[in-house]
């Protein structure tokens, strides 16, 4: 589905990312981690399309990844990328608004009516089904990490990415969000792409962890080098045959 080939990439004289090879198929979670400014968002960005690629090749399913966000790949932030002057169940509404093709959101008649239903449906998949009237300040910080993935899903995209969605939520909450995105996954057949500091959780969520690092280091011009995939771990947390049996 993916396929980075020598993929580069550079600001100016920096360079952030190099000889990036590495396949992924549909269906598969992948972590990454590392060191902060190895490059692990800049590659996430690569993906949504945002960042272009310096050198190499970046393709999705053999074309190469078009030079804007596409409804095909949904990302949730950190931060909370959330409306904060609408409620819950206008975020995920207009949500399916933007997701038209030359819409500005807004929705009228059956099609404002069918947005609503299927918003209800994936507030009551992510747990937010009591809280549909209330707006973002008065939601704890793991409601509206939910807020934010309704969002992102409401396009039905084949690839999530994540980059650090749970960096600032407590234990118990992060558990709550961990057992949310594994059924998600499962339940919409995403592929996903998830960055996290956290060792643990990388290999608690993913079917591959990726670890960035930069392998070559000249002290005289320490701009020169980027990171690259050091290592691609498979982390055996499910097989194949139990993967099957889940998505059926």
């Amino acid at each position: 589905m993916i396929a980075a080939k020598n993929v580069w990439k550079r600001y100016g004289e920096q360079t952030v990312l190099e000889r990036i090879n590495v396949t992924v198929a549909e269906g598969e979670f992948v972590t990454l981690v590392g060191t902060s400014g190895c490059g692990k968002t800049t590659f996430l960005k690569m993906l949504l399309g945002v960042e272009s690629i310096s050198r190499g090749s970046l393709t999705l399913a053999g074309e190469p990844i078009p030079g804007e966000p596409g409804e095909d790949r949904g990302i949730v932030f950190q931060q909370y990328s959330v409306f904060p002057h609408m409620t819950v169940l206008e975020n995920v509404v207009a949500a399916i608004g933007f997701s038209k093709r030359g819409c500005t959101g807004y929705l009228f008649g059956q099609e404002k009516a069918a947005a609503v239903t299927l918003s209800q449906t994936m507030l009551t998949k992510v747990g937010l089904n009591n809280a549909t009237d209330k707006y973002p300040h008065e939601l704890s910080g793991g409601m509206r990490q939910r807020l934010a993935i309704a969002q992102a899903l409401m396009a039905k995209p084949r690839i999530l990415l994540l980059d650090e969605p749970f960096g600032a939520l407590d234990p118990g909450i992060r558990a709550d969000m961990h057992a949310l995105v594994l059924d998600l996954w499962c339940e919409h057949k995403l592929t996903v792409f998830m960055v996290t500091h956290d060792l643990k959780e990388g290999f608690h969520l993913g079917t591959r962890l990726w670890v960035f690092d930069k392998p070559r280091i000249d002290p005289q011009a320490p701009e020169a080098y980027g990171a690259t995939i050091t290592y691609d771990l498979s982390t055996s947390r499910r097989s194949d045959a139990d993967m099957q049996a889940i998505i059926q």
